[in-house]
């Protein structure tokens, strides 16, 4: 009974210690204000979100919510793995998300455990 307590105490203490993001100088207000990217302001933030990659990566998926807001897709992959991709110049996904084309994105990759492991940058979906 003991161990399991202390086990149990474990895994939330170390659920519960994630990454907090230096995200200074990214309006967060105007990122999730233009979801899809269909008011065109996410383009602007694109190198200030490059420069600040590492500081995403070890953050959970609940509070990468928190600060980005919620994807604007959500995929799915192997090993319980998922993908957040928010849009960051305005295209077709603004009439029609499932006709999502070419337009610039940034995908962040979260391992099993829900912490982002990887962002990338890339023309279309990852």
């Amino acid at each position: 009974m003991i161990k399991n307590c202390v086990l149990f105490v474990c895994v939330w203490a170390l659920w519960s210690c994630t990454k907090q993001p230096n995200l200074a100088g990214l309006d967060l207000e105007t990122w999730k204000n233009d979801r899809k990217a269909c008011k065109n302001q996410r383009l602007g933030m694109v190198e200030k979100l490059k420069s600040l990659k590492e500081e995403l990566k070890g953050v959970s998926a609940n509070d990468m919510d928190d600060y980005l807001g919620k994807p604007d897709i959500q995929q799915l992959s192997d090993r319980n793995q998922k993908y957040y991709v928010y849009f960051l110049e305005k295209g077709s996904q603004c009439q029609d998300i499932k006709q999502a084309g070419k337009s610039l994105t940034m995908a962040i990759r979260f391992s099993a455990m829900g912490v982002a492991t990887e962002v990338t940058f890339q023309q279309g979906m990852p």
